[in-house]
């Protein structure tokens, strides 16, 4: 009874948190639209017995998700969407995996400290944080400023209100979410297997490439992961820094419901995105579980 309590537990903790909701969602993306309260139709109503739930279900279809399939908005949407965030989370693995080993060959007393600085920003607020780009990316930013007073630019660059400053609020904010899997893979490292390689005859950056790069793919995989899951949905980070060109489905997501009250529409176009997520993080965890087997 130990044993399946334990067990229990979290899956209970799954189905209550995620899969009520999602078949809630999934339950309003198969409805149409109505002006009403709740906005969509059908609504089940057990006082009519099992009448009453047959009518329930004939209601439901999948006008909501053709529409989504025959809509070019949305279809833009979806790829702009993983434009963007596969975009970010390689500019993010450029900075962060520098970063990582940096800490990861620093002397050990640092190691606390760096770690700190790294996880620092989570201390503020992260509306705050995005906000702050605000100030620095504007015409009459910081960034323009300096660059004017050094002599680099004559005019003010157009940053903000652009794709390019959606790039730099993901990167910045997603950065540690990379440094940290890949310093943990990185602190795990034998050293003796790069001297070894460099014994053998290996260059450093060829011990790097043969060696350090491949024992720490685990942690550039979930670092990747962690970044391009909540890049995709992004809704914050687009609407206060991009423009009205930059199109993501998040923003999309929160127009049809809260703009456009299309409770219907907005739900497909959410189970859409979780599939869209769901697919690459089974591969992963199948990944890791072939590469688990094959190291036993």
């Amino acid at each position: 009874m130990r044993r399946l309590f334990l067990i229990a537990t979290p899956y209970a903790w799954l189905a209550f948190f995620f899969l009520v909701p999602f078949g809630i969602v999934f339950k309003i993306a198969l409805s149409d639209y109505a002006i009403s309260i709740p906005p969509y139709t059908p609504t089940l109503d057990l006082s009519q017995g099992w009448a009453g739930v047959k009518e329930f279900l004939d209601g439901l279809d999948f006008e909501n998700f053709t529409f989504l399939a025959s809509d070019a908005l949305y279809i833009k949407a979806y790829l702009s969407s993983l434009k963007i965030a596969a975009i970010s989370t390689f500019i993010t693995l450029l900075v962060a995996y520098p970063i990582a080993y940096g800490m990861a060959q620093a002397p050990d007393e640092w190691r606390p400290t760096l770690m700190m600085l790294v996880i620092l920003p989570f201390w503020t607020s992260f509306l705050i944080r995005v906000y702050s780009w605000i100030g620095i990316l504007s015409g009459e930013g910081f960034l323009n400023q300096i660059l004017m007073w050094t002599g680099i630019i004559s005019q003010p660059l157009t940053i903000l209100n652009t794709n390019t400053a959606v790039y730099i609020g993901i990167v910045y904010t997603y950065l540690p979410f990379m440094i940290l899997p890949i310093y943990a893979a990185l602190e795990k490292l034998d050293i003796s297997l790069i001297e070894a390689a460099e014994d053998l005859g290996c260059t450093r950056i060829q011990a790097f490439w043969l060696v350090t790069f491949p024992l720490s793919r685990p942690g550039v995989i979930a670092g990747c992961f962690l970044v391009f899951i909540p890049a995709l949905g992004e809704f914050v980070i687009p609407s206060i820094l991009g423009g009205n060109e930059t199109l993501m489905i998040g923003k999309t997501l929160y127009d049809e419901f809260f703009a456009n009250r299309d409770w219907p529409v907005a739900s497909a176009v959410a189970v859409v995105l979780l599939l869209l997520l769901i697919v690459p993080i089974i591969l992963f965890q199948r990944n890791e579980q072939k590469q688990r087997e094959a190291g036993l």
